[in-house]
């Protein structure tokens, strides 16, 4: 299951990157984000880890993430490990758009265990619901940096 969104950001890349990359304001941005659990202080780089409890569809769930790409202020990647051998990727791409703003990328891909099945199971179930909370999420950082 993959969710991609583009939005317009009235901030300059380097402004939402700092957001991006704080692990104390993913409470401030991320709609399913429930707590912090562990992570380092200040910017998140390369090779950083955190753990994150977060909530969906009426159930809270660690995912441990490690950040695989960190290209200041361009491109990050994260990876994650939840619950039952599940996996996630987040990919942020951020380009200035001209006008002092950002263009912003954002795409979730989650990897369900089980096999063909399990995903045919996971897409079906979550694919609304994540898409839903990429909005709210992306709506929510958006609100943060333009104030």
């Amino acid at each position: 299951m993959k969710v991609k969104r583009d939005i317009e950001i009235k901030a300059p890349p380097e402004k939402v990157w700092k957001i991006l990359m704080d692990p104390l304001k993913l409470e401030d941005w991320v709609s399913i984000h429930q707590k912090l659990k562990q992570a380092p202080s200040g910017q998140l780089e390369q090779g950083d880890q955190l753990t994150q409890c977060l909530r969906l569809m009426h159930k809270n769930f660690d995912v441990k993430w490690q950040v695989k790409q960190a290209d200041e202020p361009h491109k990050a990647i994260w990876e994650g490990r939840g619950p039952v051998r599940s996996k996630a990727t987040v990919r942020y791409e951020l380009e200035p758009d001209g006008d002092g703003g950002t263009r912003f990328h954002y795409e979730n891909e989650f990897k369900s265990p089980g096999g063909p099945f399990g995903a045919f199971v996971t897409d079906r179930a979550f694919q609304r619901t994540s898409e839903r909370e990429a909005d709210r999420t992306l709506d929510k950082l958006k609100a943060l940096l333009e104030r």
